[in-house]
């Protein structure tokens, strides 16, 4: 059994990496001799933990001292309603919670942590195997809670015979940085291969623009960073990511079309432009880094590696080391299947070699007993010069039930005078390329797209 903690701090070693904001930022060396709790991390030994913070960098300081103490860490995301965090709470049986500033909770026991790690009495030392939940977004109920262990979750950073080669000594220095909150599944995978690696991470803060995160980001050197499409899109548009020069540029969480693709190899020529394909139960499946949108086929079969993939009606299903192991709570549905695959709801089809994603399970839309998924129309409307990022949806007929309609947002350099031509072309060119029932029946250009607190295009729910 080995913590956070013991990999970040081998006896006799300095800890390298910190954590960096909008208020500043804090070493993790600053941990060989002080702790955000004080005194009182004794006390959460043994304990299910709620880690509430609203910062970001509270919460990444919290998770390396309470990973191999604490029984259990439940990272809360900031978006949780009072209701939503008691049902975290009873679910996950917590008898404690971690914040960043005074509360008035009394259950469970409210734990301050502070900016920078203070003064420790003693030495700590790994207990147990800490169990890490984390929790599905997308739903105004109390979210799910899937459970992982860190070896689920950082796979061959950690050290031991199987473990990924660390940065020469020397070597050129890396730092990682991402839109995501670490406290999402894509945005904790960015934090663990930072601080596994040594590697300062320059976190996001909630509400920032993003031409000033990306300035922080370019201002701190970031050499990798990763994001959802609808990021690297708004990012894109903002014209600030030319302040970056970084080596690695990663994308996940949602499609990622051909136009992104091009697009963002064009404004990063140097860097490995990478997709990859994971999900909070699945784990991480695979990135793809050969500029092209899908997967090749050849990543599916076989059914004796390190991650086994399959397609069975239609969605990818994926079993690996880094899948969760089950949920919590009461009447929770099982997360595997008996032959130990997480089906991920993701569409995906075949064509000419490559497997290409064509949405999720739920999303689709019926247009007079005829399929759509959106994310294909999508593709097609994003892959115009003028047109940055487009949004998909059902709209009621009496006739056939739905009609597909669409909002796209232009690139800043389109003339707003031309947006009846854009939306012509557009016609035009899905009804070039597409079956009549995926063409839009209307189509607007509209100034922005509303994302999610994980990054996503909020898509019509029904």
């Amino acid at each position: 059994m080995i913590s956070l903690w013991d990999a970040v701090a081998p006896p006799g070693a300095t800890i390298a990496g910190g954590f960096r904001d909008r208020a500043g930022h804090v070493d993790l060396a600053e941990l060989q001799a002080g702790s955000t709790f004080g005194d009182a991390l004794e006390s959460l030994a043994d304990r299910s933990v709620l880690i509430a913070t609203h910062e970001q960098r509270a919460s990444a300081l919290a998770l390396v001292e309470l990973d191999g103490l604490a029984r259990r860490v439940v990272l809360c995301t900031p978006d949780l309603s009072a209701a939503q965090l008691d049902g975290v709470a009873a679910a996950a049986e917590a008898d404690a919670i971690v914040v960043d500033s005074p509360t008035d909770r009394s259950t469970p026991a409210p734990y301050v942590v502070s900016a920078r790690p203070r003064a420790l009495q003693g030495s700590r030392r790994t207990r147990v195997a800490t169990e890490w939940v984390l929790l599905t977004s997308g739903t105004t109920g109390t979210p799910k809670l899937v459970l992982h262990t860190l070896e689920s979750l950082a796979g061959s950073l950690l050290p031991g015979p199987d473990s990924a080669p660390r940065p020469a000594a020397g070597g050129e220095a890396l730092v990682w940085s991402t839109f995501y909150d670490i406290r999402r599944y894509g945005g904790l995978q960015i934090y663990l291969r930072a601080v596994l690696t040594g590697a300062p991470l320059v976190l996001s803060c909630a509400g920032e623009p993003t031409a000033e995160f990306l300035g922080r980001a370019a201002a701190a050197g970031v050499t990798h960073i990763s994001g959802t499409p609808s990021h690297w899109r708004r990012a894109l548009m903002s014209g600030a990511a030319a302040l970056l020069s970084p080596r690695y540029v990663r994308l996940s969480g949602e499609v990622a079309d051909q136009a992104l693709l091009d697009s963002l190899r064009a404004t990063f020529p140097q860097a490995r432009v990478a997709h990859a394909f994971a999900s909070t139960e699945a784990g991480l499946a695979f990135d793809v880094d050969d500029g092209l949108a899908g997967f090749p086929e050849a990543f599916v079969g076989g059914g004796s590696g390190a991650v086994d993939l399959k397609v069975e009606d239609g969605t990818l299903r994926i079993r690996s080391r880094r899948n969760a192991s089950r949920y919590l709570g009461d009447g929770a549905k099982a997360l595997q299947g008996e032959d130990g695959y997480v089906d991920t709801g993701d569409r995906v089809e075949l064509v000419g070699g490559r497997y290409y994603f064509r949405g999720r399970q739920g999303g689709v839309i019926n247009v007079g007993g005829l399929k759509v998924f959106p994310e294909e129309v999508e593709a097609v409307l994003n892959a115009h010069p003028r047109v940055r990022m487009s949004l998909v949806r059902a709209r009621r007929s009496p006739i056939t039930g739905a009609v597909v309609v669409a909002d796209v947002v232009l690139n800043e350099t389109s003339a707003p005078a031309g947006a009846d031509d854009v939306k012509q072309e557009l016609l035009s060119l899905c009804r070039q390329v597409l079956p009549a029932h995926k063409v839009p029946a209307k189509m607007q250009i509209v100034p922005a797209l509303e994302l999610t607190p994980a990054g996503k295009l909020v898509r019509p729910v029904g």
